[in-house]
């Protein structure tokens, strides 16, 4: 079946020294197929999927505890590891310090 409702887990990132801060700037990052910019044209790779975006959206049906593949995808991120990065449309970090 398919849900009326659509909830999504989004990571961002930011470089401010304060992440509380209400100033600070948090970005994105993109992911090959997951949907969200509305203005990118749909992934279609049938009849595979990208494994990482078809996960995410299941995260979104459950909690962190359930799913503690995302915090080590968070510290990859935090890392800027390559292989994980390769995994991702976009980079916002990309040329600069980690966030």
């Amino acid at each position: 079946s398919i849900t009326k409702e659509r909830t999504e887990v989004i990571l961002q990132g930011t470089s401010s020294l304060d992440p509380n801060d209400p100033a600070a700037v948090w970005e994105e990052y993109d992911f090959k197929c997951k949907p969200g910019d509305l203005k990118r044209r749909p992934c279609f790779i049938t009849p595979y999927h990208y494994r990482l975006d078809w996960l995410m959206w299941f995260a979104a049906f459950q909690t962190y505890e359930q799913n503690e593949w995302i915090i080590h995808l968070a510290g990859k991120l935090l890392a800027q590891e390559e292989e994980t990065l390769s995994l991702l449309a976009t980079n916002p970090f990309a040329g600069r310090a980690p966030p």
